[in-house]
């Protein structure tokens, strides 16, 4: 080794403990990020993509736009912050996304992006989730030549991984207005949801593999719900859309047997299946008690019966009280509505997230 080589690892293990003394009575672990839209915190800003969050209004209660498609926190901001972080898990494409920072953990989500890479192509560029793990595999290199292998396998065995993907895989892949027409015609919605769990449980593996031994894996959201569905579908009436509901739930049975046998097979894992389908469901149907006036109508909206046919951007009208929105655009949650997610998914039964909670998760300790 050379002096070079040994004064670098050095360096990088003080930055390390007082990484871990600073977290110190906090124990909080380090937290790498997997996904789409629902918690991209500003990777598609560097991208020449279509799918994009970084202007006015989006961030409005952020203090400005990051990137992030709500007026303000994701689920795993919120999650992060309650584990007892200070800071927000930074974007993987960031060039400020460098050196000790890596060490608390990466975001690597990227809107329009999916499980099957042919997800979200109608966008432009777009990181989908084999490239998201690539990505992961270059900052795994990089903490390992910091730290070595051992601290590195502990650092990776009490970090949180979160996987937040599949919507799109639907929404703007099999459901696609007139671009799916042809494949759902030769493709049933059967084959198609166990086409994206193949591929997913190769992708989890590999995860598992890179040294993830705690893993939260989020299902597909009642999407017939959101207001860009409740527009182009002119079955749905006042009501939610039911075919895209019936296939992300066709998956989500799926979905949940694929983690309890990834749970059984891989020696050391711990693999949660977090059921954001029925808790969101369930705000939707019981919005009122949770103190929303409006469970149809984004907050940032622009044309259509119930303002969901235009992204949120500069031209649209913007409510004066977020709290009282669950969606804020045509596809995304409000910070309101990302608060009683996180807070179910963090200390929720198993109705809601199943084996254990994040909490749960957080502090159990698995060894070697």
């Amino acid at each position: 080794m050379s002096l070079l080589v040994f004064l670098f690892q050095v360096i990088a293990l003080s930055v390390l403990f007082f990484s871990e003394v600073c977290h110190a009575g906090k124990n909080i672990p380090a937290n790498f990020v997997f996904g789409d839209s629902l918690v991209d915190a500003g990777n598609n800003n560097y991208l020449a993509t279509l799918s994009k969050a970084n202007y006015d209004p989006n961030g409005i209660d952020f203090g400005s736009p990051t990137g992030r498609f709500t007026n303000g926190r994701t689920i795993v901001d919120i999650v992060y912050q309650a584990l007892g972080s200070d800071e927000l898990t930074p974007p993987y494409l960031a060039p400020t996304t460098r050196g000790y920072l890596i060490l608390n953990g990466v975001n690597y989500a990227s809107g329009g992006s999916g499980i099957l890479n042919s997800t979200g192509k109608i966008f432009g560029e777009r990181i989908n989730v084999d490239a998201q793990l690539d990505n992961f595999a270059t900052t795994r290199r990089d903490i390992i030549s910091w730290i070595g292998e051992s601290e590195a396998a502990k650092l990776f065995r009490s970090a949180i991984f979160s996987v937040t993907t599949g919507s799109n895989d639907l929404i703007n892949n099999y459901f696609t207005p007139v671009v799916s027409t042809v494949e759902r015609k030769v493709t049933s919605p059967e084959v198609f949801v166990d086409t994206m769990i193949s591929r997913f449980r190769l992708q989890l593996t590999r995860l598992y593999q890179f040294g993830a031994r705690k893993i939260v894996v989020i299902n597909i959201g009642p999407i017939g719900c959101i207001p860009f569905e409740r527009e182009t579908d002119p079955t749905a009436g006042d009501e939610c859309s039911v075919e895209p509901n019936e296939v992300a739930q066709m998956y989500n049975i799926k979905l949940k047997t694929l983690v309890e046998d990834l749970n059984k097979n891989l020696q050391g894992s711990r693999f949660v299946y977090a059921d954001v389908f029925r808790i969101v469901y369930d705000i939707l149907q019981n919005y009122s008690s949770y103190g929303f006036e409006s469970e149809k109508i984004p907050c940032c909206s622009l044309l259509g019966k119930v303002g969901g046919l235009i992204p949120c951007g500069p031209s649209s009208k913007v409510c004066m009280d977020r709290s009282k929105y669950v969606f804020w655009d045509p596809y995304h949650p409000t910070e309101a509505a990302n608060v009683i997610i996180a807070r179910r998914l963090l200390s929720g039964d198993t109705s809601d997230i199943f084996p254990i909670n994040i909490w749960q998760l957080a502090n159990l300790k698995i060894n070697a």
